[in-house]
């Protein structure tokens, strides 16, 4: 659900480019990059871990859970420091 009211909200509001300079513009993209592509990634490993765990096959669940948990944090945690890194320089 949020995947799809992200993409239609980015295609009807006006783009917004990161202002920031120095150490910090290297520190964004570097988290934006990452994001993305772990995003893209993380979706079905999330999905087997949970189907995993739904259908009592527990040990496999936790197997995959030690690798699936830290990344999907990782893209959990990336997503809102993006956007409040971006924040200041979207039109008013």
């Amino acid at each position: 659900m949020f995947l799809i009211s992200y993409v239609l909200y980015h295609f009807t509001t006006p783009e917004a480019k990161y202002g920031g300079e120095g150490t910090i513009r290297v520190v964004y993209f570097f988290f934006l990059i990452t994001h993305v592509i772990l995003a893209g990634l993380i979706l079905p490993f999330i999905l087997f871990t949970f189907t995993r765990a739904y259908t009592g096959q527990f040990e496999r669940h936790k197997k995959m859970a030690r690798w699936v948990f830290p990344l999907w944090l990782y893209v959990a945690l990336t997503g809102p420091i993006c956007y409040l890194m971006l924040r200041p320089y979207y039109p008013t």
